[in-house]
C-alpha cells in the first residue's frame, strides 16, 4: 500500500511507550508499528527496519520518551513529503517538560536544514519522516561501517546528499523533554570524557561524508605561514573586547599584564562604549602596554571590536584572545602560545581550558582539551562540531587579510574553519584558560530562540566553508590564493593614502602598443614617474641627494620587509606595475647589480610569482 507509514520506534519506560504506541496504532495513516530491543544510534538497528520497512516512507521515534502527536500531524508530514519529494521531513514541537512538580509546556521551533547542517547534534524534534527507498538504499550500503552509535547519524548525512531534507515549521507534535540540564552544560558533551567513543564514530561518519562531497581537507598540502613576511615592533598582543564588565575587567587585564615572557608584548582593550565603570576602570590602569580603543562606530559585534584591534598599527605579530570575564591560567601563558606557532608552523593556535565558577572552582566538565583534533584529521572534524576551544591566537597579517564577520556569536569559529583550510591550526592540550560561569556569563543559560539563532548561524558558516571547500578541491579561485607579498602589498597601500592613489591612477594611464621588427612592447604614459625618471643623474646632484632608499630618509608611512638580512622590500611609490615593489640593500652602498646576481635567484625561488629586474645604472658609470 502507497502512501501509508511504517513506524519504529525504541522501548523506553514501560508506559511512556504503551501510550505512544497506542497513538501511532489508533492513526489511520500509520500501516503497522514496531518496537525496537535497541537504540537507533546503531547501524545494525537501522539494517533491521529497512529489512521491515514495507510502506512508502518510515516514522522514526529516534528517542525513548513520550510523545503526543498534533491534529492531523502525520497526515501532514506525508502530504508534505509527498508534495516536496523530500528525503526526510521533520517538524517543530511543543516541549512537556516538569519543573518544581510542575508540569510546563512550551514552543520548540526546530531550524531549516543546510548543507552545512552536518554537526552531529542538529536538533530535528524526536519525529522524521523518511522515504523508505533510501533507507533501503542506506543499509545496503551500511554493512561497510558498523557504527554503534553514529548509524542515524550517518543515515541522515546519506538521505541530505540524496535530495532534500525539509523542515516543516509547524507545531505538529509535544515531545516529553528528560534532559532538564541549562544549554551552558548541555554544550559540552561532545567534548566529555566518557563520550570518547561516541565522538571517534561520528567524526568518522563526518569525514566520510564530505569525502562524498568533495569538501574534504588533505592537511598534507598545508603552507607554512612566513612569520617575518611583516616587520612588527611588538610580537604579541593579547585584545579583549569588553562591554560592560566593571565586575571581571579588571581581573581579565591584569592577568594579561602579568604574562611573563621574552618578548615585547601589549594587551589591547577594545571597550564597545561601556555604559557602566568599565572605561573608569580601564582609564586607572597606568601601564604603557594597555592599549585602551574606544571605536568610533557604535554598530560593532565581538567580532568587529577584533578588527579595530588587529588593524591598529600597534597590534603585535600574534593576536591572541582573552574574553573580558576570564582569565589565563598562569604567566607563561602567552610565551607558550607564541612558542606553539613557531614549533608547530601555525597560522592559528588553539590552546585548551578549564571549566569554573566566579570564584575559579571546577565545574563539569572541567578541563576542555578539544582532543578531537588531530593533525590528520582536525579541519575536517572542525565542521562537526560547535567549537575550536581556548584560548585562540592568530598569525596577525592572515587574520587582517581574512577579518572577522561583525557579529557576537560563532566569529572565532568562523575565521578558525578559514585557517585551516590552507594553514595548521597548533594545538596545546595542557590547560592555558579559565573560562568562567557566572549569573551575568552570556551563554550559560540560553532560551531556544537563542540557542536556534547562534546554531543557525554557525550551520550556515559551515555552508559556506563547504561551498569554499568545494571550489578550492575543484582548482577554482577562492579567498586565501593571495601569497605573503600580497599582503604586505595591501597593507601598505590601507596605511599610505598617497602610494594608494598612485596605483588606483596607474589603472588609467595611457598606454601604446608599438611594433619593433618581429615584435612588440608596451609603452606607458605615466606623468608621476618623473619624479624619479626625470632627475638629474650627474655626480653633484647624486651627492647632494640624500639617498631616498635610506631608512631615514623614507616617508613614516612606509613599511618594509627585511630579506636575507641584506635587503629590504619596499612598496614603489611611483610603479609602473600593478605590484611594483623595490629592493634597496640595507646598508648605504654604490647601486651595482653583478654581485647581486644569486639573491636575484634565491627571491625567484620563494617567490615565483616574481619578475625581478635591474633598472640601476652601469657598473662602469657608478664607478
Amino acid at each position: 500500500m502507497r502512501d501509508k507509514i511504517d513506524c519504529f520506534l525504541p522501548q523506553g519506560e514501560s508506559q511512556a511507550t504503551e501510550d505512544t504506541v497506542a497513538q501511532l496504532r489508533n492513526n489511520k495513516t500509520v500501516q503497522r508499528v514496531v518496537c525496537l530491543d535497541k537504540s537507533l544510534m546503531a547501524s545494525s538497528t537501522l539494517m533491521q527496519v529497512a529489512e521491515n520497512a514495507k510502506a512508502e516512507y518510515v516514522l522514526l521515534l529516534t528517542k525513548p520518551v513520550r510523545v503526543t502527536l498534533g491534529q492531523g500531524s502525520l497526515d501532514r508530514m506525508l502530504r508534505v513529503a509527498s508534495d516536496s519529494n523530500a528525503v526526510m521531513v521533520y517538524a517543530d514541537h511543543i516541549e512537556r517538560k516538569e519543573e518544581s512538580g510542575k508540569w510546563k509546556e512550551e514552543r520548540h521551533p526546530a531550524i531549516d536544514y543546510f548543507p552545512g547542517s552536518i554537526r552531529d547534534d542538529f536538533d530535528f524534534g524526536s519525529l522524521w519522516l523518511v522515504k523508505t527507498s533510501l533507507l533501503h538504499t542506506f543499509a545496503m550500503q551500511a554493512g561497510e561501517h558498523d557504527y554503534q552509535y553514529a548509524g542515524l547519524y550517518a543515515l541522515r548525512l546519506f538521505l541530505s546528499r540524496q535530495g532534500q531534507i525539509f523542515h516543516i515549521n509547524e507545531y505538529l507534535y509535544t515531545e516529553e523533554e528528560t534532559d532538564l540540564r541549562a544549554s551552558g552544560v548541555k554544550q559540552f558533551d561532545y567534548v566529555n570524557p566518557r563520550n570518547r567513543e561516541v565522538q571517534i564514530e561520528m567524526e568518522h561518519a563526518a569525514t566520510a561524508h564530505l569525502a562524498a562531497i568533495n569538501a574534504k581537507i588533505d592537511p598534507g598540502f598545508y603552507r607554512r605561514p612566513d612569520f617575518n613576511e611583516q616587520a612588527f615592533d611588538i610580537e604579541a598582543s593579547v585584545v579583549i573586547p569588553v562591554f560592560n564588565r566593571e565586575k571581571t575587567i579588571l581581573d581579565a587585564v591584569e592577568s594579561a599584564l602579568g604574562q611573563k615572557a621574552n618578548f615585547m608584548f601589549n594587551v589591547i582593550v577594545v571597550d564597545n562604549h561601556s555604559t557602566d565603570r568599565t572605561t573608569e576602570l580601564l582609564n586607572s590602569i597606568h601601564d604603557e602596554r594597555l592599549v585602551h580603543i574606544i571605536p568610533e562606530r557604535t554598530d560593532l559585534g565581538i567580532g568587529g571590536c577584533w578588527n579595530e584591534a588587529i588593524n591598529d598599527d600597534r597590534c603585535g605579530r600574534f593576536a591572541v584572545q582573552l574574553d573580558s570575564d576570564d582569565l589565563y591560567s598562569s604567566p607563561k601563558t602567552l610565551q607558550q602560545i607564541v612558542e606553539t606557532f613557531y614549533k608547530q608552523n601555525a597560522a592559528m593556535v588553539v590552546g585548551s581550558y578549564r571549566m569554573c565558577d566566579f570564584e575559579l572552582n571546577t565545574l563539569p566538565p572541567g578541563l576542555i582539551d578539544h582532543k578531537e583534533w588531530t593533525d590528520e584529521n582536525g579541519p575536517n572534524n572542525a565542521l562537526r562540531i560547535n567549537g575550536l576551544g581556548a584560548p585562540r591566537a592568530f598569525f596577525t597579517p592572515l587574520l587582517r587579510q581574512i577579518q572577522f564577520p561583525n557579529t557576537s556569536y560563532g566569529e572565532d569559529y568562523a575565521l578558525g574553519l578559514i585557517f585551516s583550510r590552507h594553514y595548521r591550526i597548533g594545538r596545546i592540550y595542557t590547560e592555558l584558560y579559565l573560562c568562567r560561569r557566572w549569573g551575568g556569563n552570556s551563554d550559560a543559560a540560553l532560551s531556544i530562540d537563542k540557542i536556534n539563532a547562534n546554531n543557525l548561524y554557525k550551520d550556515r558558516l559551515r555552508t559556506l566553508e563547504i561551498l569554499a571547500r568545494q571550489q578550492m578541491n575543484q582548482g577554482k579561485q577562492e579567498l586565501m590564493t593571495d601569497s605573503a607579498l600580497q599582503r604586505f602589498f595591501n597593507r601598505q597601500l590601507e596605511k599610505w593614502e598617497t602610494a594608494r592613489q598612485r596605483y588606483q591612477d596607474l589603472r588609467s594611464v595611457q598606454t601604446r602598443e608599438l611594433a619593433v621588427g618581429a615584435s612588440s612592447i608596451q609603452v606607458q604614459w605615466n606623468p608621476a614617474r618623473m619624479v624619479s625618471t626625470g632627475a638629474s643623474i650627474d655626480k653633484k646632484a647624486i651627492e647632494a641627494r640624500p639617498c631616498f632608499l635610506c631608512e631615514q630618509n623614507r616617508p613614516k608611512e612606509q613599511i618594509k620587509k627585511e630579506v636575507d638580512g641584506q635587503y629590504e622590500l619596499l612598496v614603489n611609490p611611483f610603479p609602473i606595475l600593478p605590484q611594483h615593489f623595490t629592493i634597496p640593500a640595507v646598508k648605504h652602498q654604490p647601486q651595482r647589480i653583478l654581485e647581486s646576481y644569486g639573491e636575484i635567484h634565491k627571491l625567484l625561488e620563494v617567490y615565483p610569482e616574481m619578475m625581478v629586474f635591474y633598472n640601476g645604472p652601469m657598473e662602469a658609470v657608478v664607478e
